[in-house]
């Protein structure tokens, strides 16, 4: 058992007559026995091995420093976290001198979201941005504010904003839209001075490999049973399908075309549907011709008398969607395959459908025969009068040999 006190004075006096103040004990295995010439400097000895002896137990060894208590106390908070690092502090150190710049002013991110979004809703009331892109932005960003809470806008490193975008294993496209969405809001946040340089000019985005066709549509078979099965059942909800399905609007119920679009859009008349800028997802307006069917699904329930938004459509559909595979957009997928292979003509696809052609030609060629084509633009509704319509063709594509 170790004595309290390892190292003891004791008086002493020397051969000589003279007293001293002997210091001992044992340090290391090692006898201790010094001599000094008054009490204060044997005491100032014995707390000197005392850290000595300490020293060998727990580490620590005494020093003499400029550095003041809290300052010994993070470097060696500091050196801890070093402990496995193949470099020296003094690399980092300068690595940071070198790259980092205070910002002008510490933005929280909480805060910078919130001017970000305020500027974007303003660009938005100027028509200058979509609704379903601003829906998506403040979606987004909300997710962004939940994954770094109490985080300034200085502190979205490189390496922190690429675990972001790989959370949950998110696939290219995901990883893209996230880091896109991100990119803008680092550009806002650099002109604001949140930041001095944007993270994300090390992480380019992610490369994907683009194949032609894969859109998931319905054949005319299920075309049919669908049109039949919601004029059986809920022919409250025809225009709202038919207009999807045989004209291609935008059917999502949050931010989709089809809530935007207006009866006095539908010219039947005319035989053209009015899709004009505030209107289009894509804020460009587009004429879609009112096929002969269409016409007939919109005489026998006709926009005065069945909405096309009715009461409870989002029931409906839910409804619908137990029976028939109504995955995002298939209707109008449906259309847009079913036109291409109809007339043969991307332009006048993208056109109708606000598409670019390579989009029509990457997602929607050759997916469907232009028999298949005829039977899904004959799906009439029940005992519905064949009426004679006369529409004006698409110009017929040339094909120059090269």
């Amino acid at each position: 058992m170790k004595p309290k006190n390892p190292f003891v004075i004791s008086q002493f006096t020397n051969p000589s007559g003279e007293i001293v103040f002997r210091v001992s004990g044992w340090l290391d295995g090692k006898r201790i026995r010094s001599n000094f010439g008054s009490r204060p400097e044997a005491e100032a000895e014995r707390q000197i091995l005392e850290i000595q002896r300490l020293q060998g137990e727990t580490g620590i060894r005494p020093a003499v420093t400029r550095l003041t208590e809290d300052q010994l106390h993070e470097a060696e908070a500091v050196f801890r976290r070093l402990a496995s690092q193949p470099r020296p502090l003094s690399f980092y150190v300068e690595f940071a001198l070198a790259n980092y710049r205070e910002p002008t002013t510490q933005k929280l991110l909480i805060d910078a979201v919130a001017d970000y979004v305020a500027t974007k809703q303003h660009e938005h009331e100027q028509d200058l941005l979509s609704e379903p892109h601003l829906t998506r932005l403040k979606r987004d960003l909300e997710r962004l504010k939940k994954h770094f809470p109490e985080t300034t806008v200085a502190e979205l490193t490189g390496p922190r904003l690429m675990e972001y975008f790989e959370a949950r294993r998110a696939g290219l496209k995901t990883f893209n839209n996230r880091r896109g969405i991100v990119s803008t809001f680092l550009k806002h946040a650099l002109q604001r001075g949140w930041i001095v340089e944007n993270p994300l000019g090390k992480i380019p985005p992610r490369r994907i490999r683009r194949r032609r066709g894969g859109a998931i549509t319905f054949d005319s078979g299920q075309a049919t049973a669908l049109m039949a099965h919601v004029e059986t059942h809920y022919p409250a909800a025809v225009p709202f399908f038919a207009l999807c399905l045989f004209a291609g609007i935008r059917p999502c119920l949050r931010t989709g075309e089809i809530l935007r679009l207006k009866p006095e859009h539908v010219k039947l008349a005319e035989g053209v549907i009015r899709i004009d800028g505030e209107v289009s997802k894509v804020r460009e307006p587009r004429n879609v011709t009112i096929q002969p069917n269409l016409a007939a699904w919109l005489r026998k329930y006709p926009l005065e008398k069945f909405p096309i938004i009715p009461a409870n459509l989002q029931h409906l559909r839910e409804k619908v969607a137990l029976k028939f595979p109504l995955a995002h957009d298939v209707m109008r997928h449906t259309f847009i395959s079913m036109f291409v292979a109809k007339f043969r003509s991307l332009g006048e696809a993208a056109l109708q459908a606000g598409n670019s052609e390579s989009i029509i030609r990457r997602h929607y060629l050759d997916l469907k025969t232009t028999a298949e084509a005829e039977l899904f633009f004959g799906i009439r509704p029940k005992r519905a009068r064949r009426v004679a319509v006369v529409l004006p063709m698409p110009a017929p594509t040339l094909r120059v040999a090269v």
